[in-house]
């Protein structure tokens, strides 16, 4: 799916929701864990769950790769699992020289096949234009993220800007608004209207909404753009939102809430 195809989706659907596998097998309930697989069992019903009310799902590696070899077969699964009317993302944060991240890039663009990928761009040019060499595909890269380190870096001043700013207004011309985006998190909703002013175009992947707080009226106000241009993750908030048999109708109760209000912002 491109982001063209993903701003179609999000207009028909009424709905910019990214639902987030961060499917941690200590947090599954119990009763999934005699399964041969129960992360990718927990992960289908979630995906059934709540395909309704989403666009979106994504992935976090980290919680696959802790399982070794089976963690990634669950990961292939599952992404094979989602169907091509939702938007993949795999959120692996990947950035290296370039010849490492040209290898990054088929891991998650071809032999994942994952429509989009977030990626650290502390190296510079060099390790992300790989990834943007798949014009089919999106690349995600980390704006001004919402955890309390961002600001050992991000918000530090380099000359008349802050760093985090000098990572967008840079980062933008090495692709274009149809094959980048970036993250920005849901606890920043100060820094949105300075943010549009810098890439009013670009879509932005906005994680926090949910179990650490940012809000989701604040942010539809002030990072929507005139392509709607955001895409709100929600992770344990919905995949965590029970603990028993019935944890897949408690997920789909609450992404259809998030998708009520979302349709009241668009």
């Amino acid at each position: 799916m491109t982001i063209q195809q993903l701003t179609e989706a999000i207009r028909s659907k009424q709905s910019y929701l990214c639902v987030g596998l961060d499917s941690d097998i200590t947090k599954i309930p119990a009763h999934l864990l005699s399964r041969p697989d129960p992360v990718f069992e927990f992960n289908k019903q979630i995906i059934a769950a709540t395909l309704p009310f989403c666009v979106s799902y994504k992935i976090n590696t980290a919680f696959y790769e802790s399982q070794g070899v089976k963690g990634w077969e669950t990961l292939e699964k599952t992404v094979n699992y989602i169907p091509d009317t939702h938007f993949t993302i795999a959120d692996a944060k990947r950035g290296d020289i370039g010849n490492t991240s040209s290898q990054y890039a088929k891991a998650f663009f071809e032999t994942l096949n994952f429509d989009a990928v977030t990626v650290a761009p502390y190296m510079g040019a060099d390790s992300v234009k790989p990834f943007l060499e798949y014009r089919d595909k999106c690349t995600i890269v980390l704006g001004l993220t919402s955890n309390s380190g961002a600001r050992d870096f991000e918000l530090l001043p380099t000359g008349n800007e802050r760093l985090y700013e000098k990572v967008l207004r840079t980062v933008a011309n090495w692709g274009s608004a149809s094959n980048l985006m970036f993250v920005v998190g849901a606890t920043r909703a100060e820094e949105f209207t300075n943010i549009r002013s810098i890439i009013p175009d670009h879509f932005l992947l906005v994680p926090g909404v949910g179990a650490q707080g940012g809000s989701l009226k604040e942010i539809s106000e002030k990072a929507m753009n005139g392509n709607v241009g955001i895409l709100v993750n929600v992770s344990r908030a919905i995949i965590f939102a029970g603990e028993k048999e019935n944890f897949a109708t408690e997920a789909s109760a609450i992404a259809a809430q998030y998708h009520q209000e979302m349709k009241g912002y668009m």
